[in-house]
């Protein structure tokens, strides 16, 4: 019994590392975000057309706003910023996976909400479709991982 309760901690520990991980470096790409489009810009080329007009759009906007108003970017910081404390949340949930589900419970229940914001923000801010399904798909795939760690902490649950 004792050996089944080192597994599943184990997967559940694995599980929030790598969870931690791509939430952090998801949210720290947003710091360099001018010099990241505009090295895409230099590659647009690999992509097809609707992409490349996307990638020269975004660019456009970043190079002509940035250097005029530079606390725009400072939103883009604090995405970033807030990407890296959502990451410290889950150390409760690494540290003491039953006592602090409710992490989890709130982490799907951001995914969920992912949804919603891109579908109403994203034809308010002019996003083309393509690009609110892609950031559709982060709720969607990040949902996955987390499932798994809340039927994981029920097995454990049950073990204890």
């Amino acid at each position: 019994m004792y050996a089944n309760h080192d597994v599943v901690l184990t997967k559940i520990r694995w599980m929030i590392i790598l969870f931690v991980v791509i939430l952090i470096l998801s949210g720290l790409t947003a710091f360099p975000l001018q010099t990241g489009i505009n090295s895409l810009a230099e590659i647009k080329s690999i992509f097809p057309a609707f992409l490349q007009n996307w990638i020269e759009t975004i660019q456009i906007g970043i190079n002509d706003t940035w250097p005029k108003y530079p606390f725009i970017a400072y939103g883009t910081d604090w995405l970033a910023f807030a990407h890296i404390m959502i990451g410290m949340a889950f150390i409760g949930v690494y540290k003491e996976p039953v006592r602090n589900k409710w992490i989890i419970q709130w982490a799907i229940l951001c995914c969920i909400a992912v949804i919603p914001l891109a579908l109403i923000c994203g034809p308010l801010r002019q996003i083309p479709w393509f690009h609110i399904i892609i950031d559709c798909s982060f709720g969607i795939v990040g949902i996955v991982p987390l499932l798994l760690v809340k039927k994981w902490i029920s097995q454990l649950e049950n073990i204890q």
